[in-house]
């Protein structure tokens, strides 16, 4: 899996977002500008101690990102899309990408990718939901429909045992 932040401007999201990455093997692709340095201390804090082991590459601008991804199957996630984030099938392979938190994926890209954007359903006039928790409920939604390949599925206490 990958996930493709367009224009992130919030260390701490992107620290998270790179955390959770590390958690389910999946890339991470930056696309510039970013709002921050990424060896700034809010990205490292957000990502503890997983950062060096973040596959993270990063792009000039969403040209250099397809330029450098030819025929990637890429999903947008916007509030602005018809279809849900359940509504799709995703490929193992496939990109997800978020738009920057103050607005998003430009329009301009989006109306390119119709068939590919996908939204998550929110109740009321909520405006949008944070970043990291964007990538995870679709990222995981994504994984979940790929069986969690190669991912640990069960859980080990520490001290006790679980009943048989």
């Amino acid at each position: 899996m990958n996930i493709v932040l367009y224009e992130p401007e919030i260390p701490l999201n992107t620290g998270n977002i790179g955390r959770t990455c590390v958690a389910t093997n999946t890339r991470l692709h930056l696309i510039e500008p970013l709002g921050f340095q990424l060896n700034e201390k809010a990205v490292k804090r957000a990502g503890l101690d997983y950062w060096d082991k973040l596959d993270v590459t990063v792009y000039v601008d969403f040209q250099d990102f397809l330029d450098r991804n030819p025929g990637a199957k890429i999903y947008m996630a916007t509030t602005k899309a018809p279809k849900t984030y359940t509504d799709v099938s995703y490929e193992p392979d496939c990109y997800i990408m978020f738009g920057k938190e103050s607005a998003g994926i430009p329009e301009e890209i989006l109306v390119e990718h119709q068939e590919d954007c996908v939204r998550i359903p929110m109740w009321g006039d909520i405006r949008s939901l944070n970043l990291s928790n964007s990538v995870a409920i679709v990222l995981y939604e994504a994984l979940r429909q790929n069986g969690f390949e190669k991912m640990t599925l069960e859980g080990h206490l520490h001290r006790l045992e679980w009943k048989k």
